[in-house]
């Protein structure tokens, strides 16, 4: 299994054990630092809908903690209706435009134009693309020296 092939099978576990009782939608996403190290996250939705968190800033979290926003490559989402156990779909997810910048910040932190890898809930579909090409003309941390 390559390295894109395991961060994808991490978003997808991840999403499995989202909280997400209003949408349905269970959003998994897995960060991977420049040494290979991986952490997940989930979305975990909430009864004041405001209060509710995406999967890629719950994983951008972990990675915080577990090896630092400057050492991040890459991150994976994948998402879907859950059934039995597993989530469902064929649509490929891509962050929302929030994550987005959340992911920007992490690139300018590392200096890595990160690469996002967007997939459906079962899998099969793929999208890679850069931070860069997702947010172009991104407002991040240089705009406030």
């Amino acid at each position: 299994m390559s390295g894109r092939d395991t961060l994808i099978a991490r978003a997808r576990e991840a999403a499995a054990k989202a909280h997400a009782p209003y949408s349905g939608f269970h959003v998994g996403a897995a960060v991977e630092a420049a040494d290979g190290t991986i952490v997940t996250g989930a979305n975990m939705e909430n009864a004041c809908y405001r209060l509710g968190i995406c999967a890629e800033q719950s994983a951008l979290t972990a990675a915080q903690h577990a090896f630092g926003l400057k050492n991040v490559v890459r991150i994976a989402v994948a998402g879907g209706p859950l059934q039995d156990g597993a989530i469902s779909g064929g649509d490929v997810v891509t962050p929302c435009g929030g994550c987005r910048q959340a992911i920007y910040e992490a690139a300018a932190l590392s200096g890595h134009d990160v690469e996002i890898v967007s997939a459906s809930a079962d899998g099969d579909a793929v999208e890679v693309r850069t931070i860069s090409e997702l947010l172009p003309s991104a407002f991040g941390p240089d705009a406030l020296a």
